[in-house]
């Protein structure tokens, strides 16, 4: 029977030596690029609640209209 864990010894071999060809970003990379997506998810976070609150509104105004404006 074969033994279990030298597939996983094997495979965290293999892991580790992918890992160390992989190009790392510098700090100032990271940095940027963390800018940019805390900067993309901000806007788009503003443009979900403008697109939020316009829908709301006109659907409210659509709801006033059908039921004859009374409210």
């Amino acid at each position: 029977m074969k033994n279990p864990f030298s597939s996983v010894r094997i495979f965290v071999i293999e892991m580790v030596d992918e890992l160390k060809k992989c190009t790392w970003p510098t700090r100032a990379e990271l940095i940027q690029s963390t800018g940019v997506v805390i900067f993309a998810s901000l806007l788009l976070g503003l443009f979900t609640s403008i697109s939020d609150f316009s829908l709301y509104q006109v659907v409210a105004l659509f709801t006033k209209l059908v039921s004859g404006g009374a409210g």
